[in-house]
């Protein structure tokens, strides 16, 4: 489901048909974005782009100083190289940033600013697209094509919060704090196993193969293309809904409690499944008290949510089985069916 750009509206987030898994991971990256993105695999014409566009549109506005090139929440955290003479705060949308194939490094983390340079012979920063994502989601569409090092860059900054940049004589860092959104057609290649370990949660997508449901995805499509302002109208009540209930359990996560028998159980079900590291632990922990805010019924975080978000968060840290073709979901359900019952 392609974005439609009249009127700067995007299709409701709460008006795409399935893809549930694809919904959950983004919203649990939305309630904690410490979790580490999501990775989603899929064949064109999915909505994965549409999902990311949506989800971010949703969203309430945030505060920022007016053109602070990495959206500063206050004042006193704008980066000296901006030089801004007035800084008042006012509302922005989620920003939303595409990184392009072919893209280069001084693109993505800034550099000199060349034009500045030569004109006037000032030593000056221009920020990329690192600094234009800060406080908002950067989505790489094909991220199985972009080069690994620039995909080890992202996931580098993404984890540390922090671009930093030293070359040509400049010494530059400024906040970079985002959900790294990627998504690519598995038939075009692959991401090597270590870049796909540092993705927090991961999930493949299809087309619908119900007949009612596939014609219910060109029902809203039309009636969106047809109409995108009354279309979205008839949307709000359900995307404040939702809106509201990530607000809530952004506010509730960091009150939950995790009892000493769900890190066991965490930590059973990682070990079974072969998890190298203790990323895939530390991931699934994360992922599941954002579940557990979700749920907005729960004061501690418990097996049922472990259980929800754990093929999401493991699948692809699953080590290739040559003699066993089973898709890494279906290998984490299986472990979880073996672990939790041997333990009731």
């Amino acid at each position: 489901m392609p974005e439609s750009h009249e009127m700067n509206l995007n299709f409701p987030f709460t008006a795409i048909v399935g893809q549930d898994e694809m919904k959950s991971a983004l919203i649990m990256s939305a309630i904690d974005p410490t979790i580490g993105g999501v990775l989603i695999f899929g064949s064109r014409g999915t909505g994965k782009s549409t999902a990311v566009r949506a989800l971010a549109a949703l969203l309430p506005p945030i505060t920022a100083i007016k053109n602070c090139p990495v959206n500063s929440s206050e004042a006193t955290q704008t980066p000296s190289w901006a030089n801004l003479k007035v800084k008042r705060k006012t509302k922005i949308p989620t920003p939303v940033v595409d990184l392009p194939l072919g893209v280069t490094e001084d693109r993505v983390t800034g550099a000199l600013d060349i034009e500045k340079a030569l004109t006037k012979g000032e030593k000056a920063f221009q920020p990329g697209l690192l600094a234009k994502a800060n406080r908002g989601f950067l989505y790489i569409d094909e991220i199985n094509l972009l080069e690994d090092h620039i995909v080890d860059l992202l996931l580098d900054v993404a984890q540390s919060g922090e671009n930093l940049v030293e070359r040509e004589g400049l010494s530059v860092r400024h906040a970079a704090r985002f959900v790294l959104i990627g998504s690519g057609n598995p038939e075009e290649g692959e991401l090597r196993p270590q870049l796909l370990d540092r993705f927090g949660l991961a999930v493949d997508v299809g087309n619908p193969q119900d007949v009612a449901q596939r014609i219910e995805v060109i029902r809203r499509r039309d009636g969106f293309d047809q109409n995108p302002q009354a279309f979205s109208e008839e949307w709000q009540k359900q995307e404040r809904n939702l809106r509201d209930a990530i607000v809530r359990a952004q506010n509730l996560i960091h009150r939950l409690q995790v009892p000493d028998q769900t890190l066991e159980d965490i930590a059973t079900l990682c070990a079974a499944l072969g998890s190298d590291g203790l990323r895939g632990e530390l991931t699934l922990l994360r992922a599941a008290r954002a579940y557990a805010a979700w749920d907005n019924k729960a004061s501690d975080v418990t097996r049922n949510h472990v259980m929800a978000v754990a093929p999401m968060a493991l699948q692809h840290r699953l080590r290739r089985d040559p003699l066993d073709e089973t898709s890494g979901r279906l290998r984490v359900h299986r472990v979880m069916e073996q672990v939790f019952a041997s333990s009731k």
